[in-house]
């Protein structure tokens, strides 16, 4: 087995052959998009620069702004401490969200009570 193959190996993906990628900007840390990755996606993630995800609507490969001209350049991957959710920072040109925003996570604000850590 490659050394790709070892690193995917790593991913415990779901009954559908699915993990989830949270994304963020590299170098602010801010949080843009949540896709889903099969092996597939993650190996052409990994060898290829650029993010690829698994459309669980349109049942197919998509590279990250090949349409849209909205980029994500990998600079780093990591996987989670139970190896089912990986995180991928990256070099965003543009929106990253489908509805044209920068990140899909600037919309609704569910208004949680602020805790603290001493409670």
């Amino acid at each position: 087995m490659s050394d790709i193959e070892d690193r995917i190996a790593q991913v415990a993906f779901d009954d559908d052959g699915l993990a989830p990628a949270i994304v963020q900007q590299w170098d602010t840390r801010e949080v843009l998009m949540l896709a889903w990755m099969d092996a597939e996606a993650l190996r052409r993630t990994l060898t290829g620069g650029r993010a690829v995800y698994w459309s669980r609507s349109r049942q197919e490969y998509w590279r990250k702004g090949d349409t849209s001209g909205h980029i994500q350049a990998v600079r780093e991957a990591r996987l989670d401490c139970d190896g089912d959710a990986i995180l991928l920072l990256v070099d965003q040109t543009g929106a990253a969200c489908h509805l044209g925003t920068r990140s899909c996570f600037d919309t609704t604000d569910l208004e949680a009570v602020p805790g603290s850590a001493s409670e």
